[in-house]
């Protein structure tokens, strides 16, 4: 009878199927994703550049043929009466000057920050409104308005929480061509104006194009939301009729600029993907018009020229100081009947911008170097066994998220800033990265350390569930007494069994059928990958953490929660560690000082500082913050010289430490030999203070009974005042966990405190009897 192949030989000559690595599918396809997943969005991008200069040249062709007096199907139309006594209404109109002794910037480009006044223009509205002094002026300019289709642009973003207004703009001289005369005194403006809702700080974003009169002051333009396209050729219909003539000359040099431009990217192979359009569709589609008055700075106007020519061009002279940018203004949407007026606005230079976002990145990267440097160190100190043990991966770990999200905040904010700036932002954000690396891998090495502590021990297996033997089937022909029992092997044919009619057949045997696995589903396999391969684990991990990084940085809800969340983390968990573990920290005092300051310089100039380059509002928290996270660092301190759990009660300490300070007796003050013994590693002689006689003395008077009362050899208790409360303070400080300059170690050993703390950060055994020692 053949006999079953075993499993080995069944699978002997069965080839070995090779392990998938899921890191190596993820990379690759990665790249994949990285090498053709632009070519559609390339494609889409560069149709819509031959659109956009199909349309360029359309539009130059009709306004060219309407600027000439030649038959068009263009025409500018004619500016609403009611647009100038409304202006009026809201203070938004030139005032004449004299150059001698006042002047207007001659240069817009840069930031403008101001509230609003929101007003609803909608005819329905105004009729339940009549506290409006310019509401009939408002009723003549919208009384040819669908109300159903203002209705329905409006959508669905808060109007009336809108009280906050950003302008960033950029202003250029029109270009001047051989068949154009461009006017002096205008230039154009382009930009996007922002509405910041103050519940949930979300921002609804314009698009702007614009006119700058420079003699007067005075700024005209179209905003629009993102995605919709902004005819420059209406800009004469806003300006007032003195102005119209003007206007239209630098629209044709304008247009003829922009397909040249346009021609040129094309024909370079430029395509710029991400500006070609948004896939999210805009939260209202209500168009706007934005008619804003410039203050006068009260500076003559050569001196004004002076200080511009300084900031476009630096020389060194000496210049005036730049007086204050600010405006008035209104934002008009005649489709939708919404009015904002805009006003307490300060403006930023560009260039003075760019210098304080230079200024900030110094002073941050030279944080960041501090921090650097005193990580550096205090990891060389605690890098030991012993030091390793003594501190906690979760103060690193925060600390490393918060140097992750500032790098990747200081090179979004790099990006953006473009020019000069972005170099200088390069400084925090390389330093923020490096110090991520550095307490990042400090983390997992302590992790790795302290792996075993959080290691459920296995369980013993008890004589309760004693497991069952092995049941051997008894041999027909017994054998002798003396003899040697052979080894049992398993019979390849099972035995006859018998009956009192005698013997049967032996039960045949049929071979065990090779069980047949269906293979796991792609899920299964990757969650077990994971599970079973530690770099699988670390890529998903990396993606994890990537993603809300990511996330953190674009939400601003997020980004103040998460400030709140892991500043509050940075000493917390060390704090917790020492108190359950019994020992101190070993962070040295420059490390907790200065990174503590160092964090809350990052933080608080951003939280607390109103002029921050990011133009970040002030939050009232900020303080609270701050006087948490110096608290945590005192409170840390204060565990090196009062102890681990000096701030917990005595039924809450949960680890009973051994005493290296116990009480012992002390040389007689007389006795010309004043210590206590040698230190048996550095084998000085270990001398007793005054400090410790008085300690001494105050633990012999604990009681309360006074053994040095005159007239009396009977003690007799002590007065309960002022003294006994100051003793009572003294008696809980000058307990055994605080710092004394001896310790007794278990074997009996005496040494300096300050030599056994150095020996301990390197070994946990005793320099002389090699035994082991618990943490001081």
């Amino acid at each position: 009878m053949e006999t079953p192949r075993t499993d080995a030989e069944v699978g002997g000559n069965r080839p070995q199927r090779p392990r998938s690595s899921v890191p190596s599918f993820l990379f690759i396809s990665f790249m994949l994703f990285m090498l053709t997943s632009h070519n559609g969005d390339e494609f889409l991008a560069r149709h819509q550049y031959q659109d956009a200069l199909h349309s360029l040249e359309y539009q130059l062709s009709n306004y060219t043929t309407w600027a000439n007096g030649h038959p068009s199907n263009f025409t500018v139309p004619d500016r609403d009466p009611v647009i100038s006594p409304l202006l009026d209404t809201f203070q938004v109109k030139e005032v004449a000057l004299n150059p001698m002794e006042d002047s207007y910037y001659s240069n817009v480009t840069g930031f403008v920050h101001g509230n609003t006044d929101f007003f609803n223009i909608t005819p329905p509205a105004l009729a339940m409104n009549t506290e409006l002094s310019w509401r009939h002026l408002a009723e003549t300019y919208m009384a040819d308005v669908n109300v159903t289709e203002a209705v329905e642009r409006i959508g669905d973003w808060n109007w009336t929480a809108s009280n906050k207004v950003a302008l960033s703009v950029v202003e250029k001289k029109p270009v001047a061509y051989v068949n154009y005369t461009v006017p002096s005194n205008i230039a154009l403006v382009h930009g996007r104006i922002e509405l910041r809702d103050v519940n949930t700080a979300e921002e609804f974003r314009l698009d702007f194009e614009g006119v700058h009169f420079l003699s007067n002051g005075s700024i005209y333009g179209f905003a629009e939301p993102p995605g919709r396209h902004i005819d420059i050729r209406l800009l004469p219909s806003l300006v007032p009729e003195g102005m119209r003539s003007e206007t239209s000359k630098i629209i044709a040099p304008e247009l003829e600029s922009r397909i040249n431009r346009l021609k040129n990217l094309i024909d370079a192979g430029i395509i710029d993907q991400e500006g070609s359009g948004s896939d999210e569709p805009p939260r209202s589609t209500c168009p706007f018009t934005f008619y804003a008055q410039m203050h006068p700075t009260g500076v003559p106007e050569h001196l004004m020229n002076d200080l511009e020519d300084e900031i476009q061009e630096p020389t060194g002279i000496w210049t005036v100081d730049p007086p204050k940018l600010s405006m008035t203004g209104i934002l008009l949407s005649k489709e939708c009947g919404l009015l904002f007026k805009v006003k307490d606005t300060e403006g930023l230079r560009s260039r003075t911008f760019f210098r304080k976002v230079t200024t900030y990145a110094g002073v941050t990267g030279l944080a960041y170097l501090v921090l650097l440097i005193l990580f550096s160190r205090q990891a060389e100190r605690s890098r030991t066994p012993s030091g390793v043990l003594r501190v906690s991966r979760w103060t690193f770990l925060a600390q490393s998220t918060i140097d992750s999200v500032s790098f990747a905040g200081h090179i979004t904010f790099a990006i953006l800033a473009e020019g000069r700036p972005s170099l200088s932002l390069i400084v925090p954000a390389f330093l923020a990265c490096i110090l991520f690396i550095q307490e990042a891998q400090f983390a997992g090495l302590i992790h790795q350390i302290q792996a075993p502590e959080d290691a459920a021990p296995i369980p013993e297996q008890t004589a309760s569930n004693p497991q069952p033997a092995a049941v051997v089937a008894p041999s027909l022909t017994p054998y002798p007494a003396n003899a040697t029992a052979a080894p049992a092997t398993p019979p390849t044919n099972p035995p006859a069994t018998t009956s009192p009619s005698g013997p049967t057949a032996p039960i045949p045997t049929t071979p065990t059928p090779t069980p047949t696995t269906t293979p796991p589903s792609f899920f299964a396999f990757f969650i077990q990958h994971i599970r079973t391969d530690p770099q699988a684990r670390l890529w998903v991990m990396l993606f994890i953490f990537l993603t809300l990084v990511v996330r953190v940085i674009l939400s601003p809800t997020l980004s103040m929660i998460f400030v709140a969340v892991t500043y509050s983390s940075i000493w917390l968990p060390q704090i917790a560690r020492s108190a359950r573990r019994g020992r101190n920290s070993g962070l040295s005092r420059e490390y907790i000082l200065g990174t503590s300051l160092c964090r809350l310089y990052c933080a608080l100039y951003f939280l607390a500082c109103p002029k921050n380059v990011l133009e970040i509002e002030p939050r009232s928290w900020s303080y609270l913050l701050a006087v948490f996270v110096s608290f945590q660092a005192l409170v840390l301190i204060l565990q090196d010289y009062l102890g681990p759990s000096f701030f917990l009660p005595q039924q809450y300490v949960t680890v009973k430490t051994y005493d290296y300070h116990p009480s012992m007796s002390l040389p007689d003050p007389e006795s010309p030999d004043q210590s206590l013994g040698d230190c048996a590693i550095c084998m000085d002689a270990i001398f007793v203070d005054s400090s410790l006689r008085r300690r001494s003395k105050s633990i012999d008077e604990k009681d309360g009974w006074d053994t040095r009362s005159e007239g009396s050899t009977a003690p007799r208790r002590k007065s309960k005042g002022a003294e006994s409360l100051l003793h009572a303070m003294q008696m809980g400080v000058n307990t055994t966990n605080a710092r004394k300059p001896y310790s007794l170690a278990p074997c009996h050993h005496l040494f300096h405190t300050e030599c056994l703390e150095r020996w301990l950060a390197i070994k946990n055994i005793c320099p002389q009897c090699r035994r082991p020692l618990p943490p001081l």
